[in-house]
């Protein structure tokens, strides 16, 4: 890059960024995400509808050498519907940073390959908590009530990290805002819970929530909802549907390979499925390498796509994530999960195709990166989860 001009500055976004950043958000935000087949298949404008096979075909019995044969019964199905959600990661760059590089062009590629680097991380934390959440976009609760601080106590902070633009509401059936547009500046372990500072003074009633800004509600569908024992499941009520069930065992206690194995059977006996790989959080990891330890066995460890290290169980690899409730181990089937898209990750383009646009009213070029896309689990019934589970 001899001289730097906005429309070389695009061209490097288009032709050498995107694709690395989009490989690395698709195979190192989540060892799970690095396992899902992302399609764009049953995608019907901005919503993705799915035929979901549920049971047997009942037309197969044995019988006599001439008697009737079996009753023909096709396959059961039923239609999964969800709203394809809207996946936004933003980059800016200054003027002065543009003009600057227009006689150390290399000094501005330092600079792209910083703000790339800085949207890389967002993107991963954010798209990586999803996979974990109920689509609410929820990311902790405060503990009590807060008046006019801008200190605040919330029970977890796992969702959290220094930097965050956030919301805070009433609670999950409210629609508007507190109050909005927090950037979270500090966050540090409390006698109980966490206490968040944020960047500016607020009041809010306890058991008020915070969510990313502008995503409550708008959030992919993540294991959480997958787990719920209520409500419905894209679109299809779980009440009469048992199929539409995963698998929990709570109380776990001290965890142990029969445990595990009991929780894997449990879905594997009534699905089919193929539970191919553990997620759980720090705190069940060293309980589980503990157990190991104690039994005196050797811990194994394996590397997964995307540099993860995991602990093993009958081969099922066991991977630790700061986004999975404390004492929590989910056992999944990587097969049964998609992620339906419109597209892959891709700049969003105005006029003419151009990707930067100067914000209005700043001396500042910004560039969107979008996606649109919903994750779908076709076999609920063939996922397991433990909780309760006591953390070393």
């Amino acid at each position: 890059m001899a001289t730097v001009t906005i429309t070389n500055a695009e061209k490097a976004l288009k032709e050498f960024y995107l694709d690395v950043i989009a490989h690395q958000i698709n195979t190192q935000s989540n060892p799970l995400y690095a396992m899902i087949k992302r399609n764009e298949s049953c995608v019907y404008g901005k919503e993705v509808r799915k035929a979901a096979i549920y049971g047997v075909n009942g037309g197969v019995s044995a019988g006599t050498e001439d008697g009737n044969l079996p009753g023909a019964t096709g396959n059961r199905y039923a239609q999964f519907v969800s709203t394809l959600k809207n996946l936004y990661g933003t980059v800016e760059i200054s003027d002065k940073a543009i003009r600057a590089g227009e006689n150390a062009s290399g000094a501005f590629v330092n600079l792209l390959n910083e703000e790339m680097d800085g949207l890389l991380r967002g993107a991963k934390f954010n798209f990586a908590r999803m996979l974990y959440g109920d689509g609410s976009g929820k990311l902790c609760t405060l503990s009590g009530a807060a008046s006019d601080t801008a200190v605040v106590n919330v029970d977890t902070a796992r969702n959290l990290a220094v930097g965050m633009v956030v919301d805070i509401f009433t609670g999950a059936a409210a629609t508007a805002a507190t109050v909005s547009g927090l950037t979270v500046k500090g966050i540090e372990k409390a006698e109980s819970g966490y206490n968040i500072t944020l960047s500016q003074k607020v009041t809010a009633a306890k058991d008020s929530i915070m969510t990313v800004q502008g995503s409550k509600d708008r959030e992919i569908t993540g294991l959480e909802a997958i787990f719920s024992t209520s409500g419905s499941l894209y679109g299809i009520a779980r009440s009469g549907n048992g199929w539409l069930n995963a698998y929990t065992a709570a109380s776990t206690g001290s965890i142990s390979d029969a445990k595990i194995q009991a929780a894997i059977d449990a879905a594997e006996e009534t699905s089919g499925s193929n539970i191919d790989i553990a997620l759980c959080s720090y705190g069940v990891r060293r309980a589980y390498a503990s157990a190991l330890e104690s039994n005196k066995r050797s811990v194994n460890v394996t590397e997964l796509e995307g540099g993860y290290k995991a602990l093993t169980y009958a081969g099922i690899p066991i991977v630790a994530d700061r986004f999975v409730p404390s004492g929590t181990m989910y056992l999944l089937a990587s097969e049964d999960f998609e992620l339906h898209q419109l597209c892959d990750w891709r700049w969003l383009e105005g006029e003419n195709g151009s990707i930067l646009r100067q914000i209005p009213g700043k001396p500042v070029f910004g560039a969107t990166l979008v996606k649109y896309a919903e994750l779908m689990c076709c076999r609920p019934c063939g996922q397991a989860r433990l909780t309760g589970i006591t953390e070393a």
